[in-house]
């Protein structure tokens, strides 16, 4: 699962099982009456997106409209890169750095209200590859609004990936678990920098390689209860090595209350299908799988390093289908209860994804890096059409009749219309980390950076 694109950036906790939790906060964090509003601005009302594009099937999409024309409202500098999306909790915009730094804002300000810091973050000379230093926290946190909890992974030095659970009001610690559950395996190998997914009373976080595909590692994703007590379950690719789950969205939850997962290509060349290259429907607690699905050209995908996974699943739910596509190039229609190898409904060429799509009935938007554009995809029963293109790539978000995303190649947040992908507006947010995605709340556009967090309001 080598990437195809280089990502240009510039005493060691040992972290070991849960420990105990302090009492639970309330659901609904609250900034103090005088923190709330910027000056100028009227008094705002978010809404949660506690995760990933907001919801927990990764959809991207809030039908409320933005107002326009956009402007810079803050920047805030955090010290270090922030590659997953800010999350937004009550009135509390919630941030985490690659030098392992959680940060909630006011999010009309950019004003710091909390902060908290997880160790030592493990710096990119340690490692066996890789192209992120430091490598601290690099997946998209996510929140669970019945325990209070805000969850993060942060890498630490020696290689050691902690599963973090901390005040979402306060950012106190509560608790925190090794999720390095593979024994056989190098950790210092392993990177986790998907999207985190709280579902089911669970915490599911899955795991790749580091840039450069070295090493001993394999795809695998956990499975650990919002309260930190008992069990945690997790899935492993069975192949001898690779097979990445890394795309930034992560874990989807599926309509049917099943977890799908995206491995990138394994180490089999030759014989018997080893269940990378693909798609995994999982059971919501335990991960035992449910079914598959593999493109026909698996071998050749491994052979080639043309990851599937190299995005992750978009479900379409009011046909009950599944969309994805990797590094080959090609966007398979899928069931959502999976048919195995060659089992596509549909396939149609034209976006090498990478990253997270977003979803609004039957359109779905399609981050096509390879053909540096966001690709309309027109959805149906038995069959997928473009509808339209736009220049740029990130990861697309759908807030009422417009698109935004997040355009590494120049920095800029780039405002389309829904119906036409023509352009809105352009406004300059700084050096972006690789496969950017940015948030959409109360009136603002919350964009991540090399260095922290740009916001833009109307």
């Amino acid at each position: 699962m080598r990437r195809i694109v280089s990502i240009l950036l510039p005493l060691s906790f040992l972290l070991t099982a849960a420990c105990s939790s302090a009492s639970p906060a309330s659901p609904r964090s609250q900034a103090p009456a005088a923190d709330r509003t910027a000056p100028g601005l009227a008094a705002t009302s978010f809404t949660p997106w506690w995760t990933y594009h907001r919801t927990p099937d990764r959809a991207g999409h809030d039908p409320r409209p933005v107002g326009t024309p956009l402007t810079r409202s803050w920047t805030k500098a955090l010290g270090a890169a922030v590659y997953g999306e800010p999350i937004v909790v009550g009135s509390t915009l919630i941030a985490a750095t690659e030098r392992n730094r959680v940060v909630g804002l006011n999010p009309t300000t950019g004003r710091v209200r909390w902060q908290q810091t997880l160790g030592r973050p493990q710096p990119q000379s340690g490692l066996p590859c890789g192209n992120i230093d430091p490598l601290g926290i690099t997946g998209t946190p996510a929140y669970d609004p019945t325990t209070g909890s805000v969850f993060v992974v942060a890498e630490t030095v020696g290689g050691h990936h902690t599963l973090w659970a901390l005040d979402g009001a306060s950012g106190a610690k509560r608790w925190h678990k090794s999720l390095d559950v593979l024994p056989k395996r190098n950790r210092k190998a392993e990177q986790e920098r998907s999207a985190l997914l709280v579902e089911h009373g669970r915490v599911v976080v899955s795991f790749g390689g580091l840039a450069g595909d070295c090493d001993n590692y394999v795809g695998y994703v956990t499975s650990t209860s919002v309260t930190g007590a008992g069990r945690t379950f997790h899935y492993a690719v069975p192949t001898a090595r690779e097979a990445g789950m890394w795309a930034p969205p992560g874990p989807v939850l599926g309509r049917n209350g099943h977890v799908y997962v995206a491995s990138g290509n394994g180490a089999e060349l030759n014989g018997r299908f080893d269940k990378s290259d693909s798609v995994t429907e999982l059971s919501a607690i335990k991960l035992r799988r449910v079914s598959l699905f593999a493109p026909n050209t698996w071998r050749d995908d491994n052979r080639r390093d043309l990851d599937l996974g190299s995005s992750s699943p978009a479900s379409v739910r009011g046909i009950h289908r599944i969309v994805i596509a990797g590094k080959r190039g090609v966007v398979y229609l899928l069931r959502e209860h999976l048919g195995g190898v060659g089992s596509a409904v549909a396939k149609l060429a034209g976006c090498h994804a990478f990253a997270g799509a977003a979803v609004a009935g039957r359109t779905v938007l399609m981050p096509c890096l390879g053909e540096n554009q966001v690709r309309a995809l027109r959805v149906g029963p038995r069959h997928l059409h473009w509808t339209w293109s736009a220049s740029g790539y990130g990861s697309p978000v759908i807030a009422g009749p417009r698109v935004y995303v997040a355009d590494r190649n120049t920095g800029d947040l780039v405002v389309l219309r829904l119906s036409n992908g023509s352009v809105v507006q352009r406004l300059h947010a700084g050096d972006l980390t690789h496969f950017p995605s940015q948030v959409v709340d109360g009136g603002f556009v919350f964009v991540p950076t090399l260095t922290g967090i740009t916001a833009f309001h109307a």
